[in-house]
């Protein structure tokens, strides 16, 4: 069998202008497909995050052993009233473009038979696998994705005993004489119904 001696011309390569002039992206093709990431990333992350906040809502209200439903998802900020809010309950709520960053959410946790209910303002965010919830600027959940339910009842005591002790702490502090401190504490209002 003989061999025939392939030459460079015929290697089927196109010289280089030509393939570039065939796939080179514009400039603002190329911010495009960067926006479009972005966006993909941003929604997951609103995504997972909505999805640790429900499962912490739906937890808590069981948790607190209430007949009645006691815990809502609410705006971190502003007034509230007894019910769930769902996408308005979220930081990034009325943003336009849905930015990627920690995102808030509240929790109305009512704490009254009389219709008082305590905000709690939660910011979550997503680290890889893992989503960090963080309560008031103070104590840290890591909760491995997705939620096992063991992590979960560590951050709903958590929670629980947060409340119970900002209660507690403020009692103390009046009974002894130093209520008069300059923290700002949580909202707390009473829902008429």
């Amino acid at each position: 069998m003989a061999h025939r001696k392939k030459s460079g011309k015929k290697s089927g390569k196109q010289p280089q202008s030509k393939r570039e002039g065939k796939h080179k992206k514009s400039r603002f093709q190329i911010i495009s497909d960067a926006a479009n990431a972005y966006g993909e990333r941003s929604f997951d992350n609103y995504a997972q995050i909505r999805s640790v906040a429900e499962q912490i809502q739906a937890g808590l209200c069981v948790y607190m052993g209430d007949k009645n439903k006691c815990v809502f998802l609410v705006p971190p900020q502003g007034p509230f009233i007894e019910k769930n809010y769902g996408s308005s309950a979220f930081s990034v709520s009325g943003k336009g473009f849905l930015p990627l960053e920690p995102i808030s959410f509240g929790l109305g946790v009512r704490v009254s038979e009389t219709g008082d209910f305590l905000r709690i303002v939660l910011q979550c965010r997503k680290e890889g696998e893992r989503i960090d919830v963080q309560v008031e600027n103070s104590k840290i959940y890591e909760l491995s994705l997705p939620v096992k339910k063991d992590a979960l009842n560590i951050v709903l005591d958590g929670l629980y005993q947060h409340i119970l002790n900002w209660f507690n702490d403020r009692v103390e502090r009046y009974d002894y004489g130093n209520y008069g401190t300059t923290d700002i504490g949580f909202d707390i209002l009473r829902i008429d119904q």
